[in-house]
């Protein structure tokens, strides 16, 4: 479970025994209910977003999902991103032949702000664990311009 790994000081190799130790301390502190030697979880899944000039693009994350457990609801300028998987062993009995279960289940879910965005024309894919977002940008609308007669 805990390994010894290298560190140079002064290009020599030495091992100290006390960083597994120090990793674990520092993971528990920084946020103590994600699990202590979980890594890689996907606790808050990754998005990325980027311009394209008339829409943003997001991508999120979320592999093994089915399209069924993914929601996507909006209220006011709040677009909200829920994910939900269910574990194969929930109805399982507790006698299962599992040795060792690493697979994250249960409910995640992000917020962004979309003040800017067209929510009515926003488009939504999932396809090969991404989910993709296409956020068109609001149309700047410009002052209409009139002439006015002097009376």
């Amino acid at each position: 479970m805990f390994e010894l790994r290298p560190f140079r000081r002064n290009q020599d190799i030495t091992y100290n025994p006390f960083k597994a130790m120090e990793d674990f301390e520092k993971r528990f502190f920084e946020d103590p209910f994600t699990g202590f030697f979980e890594t890689g979880d996907i606790a808050e899944f990754k998005t990325d977003i980027s311009d394209k000039g008339d829409s943003y693009l997001l991508e999120a994350d979320l592999p093994g999902f089915e399209k069924k457990d993914i929601h996507l609801d909006i209220s006011g300028d709040v677009l909200t991103i829920n994910a939900e998987r269910h574990s194969e062993h929930e109805d399982k009995d507790k006698k299962s032949n599992y040795i060792r279960l690493e697979r994250s289940y249960g409910q995640y879910s992000r917020q962004f702000d979309i003040t800017g965005i067209d929510a009515k024309a926003i488009k939504a894919k999932y396809e090969n664990g991404v989910l993709k977002l296409t956020m068109p940008k609001k149309q700047q609308q410009l002052p209409e311009s009139h002439t006015l007669e002097i009376e």
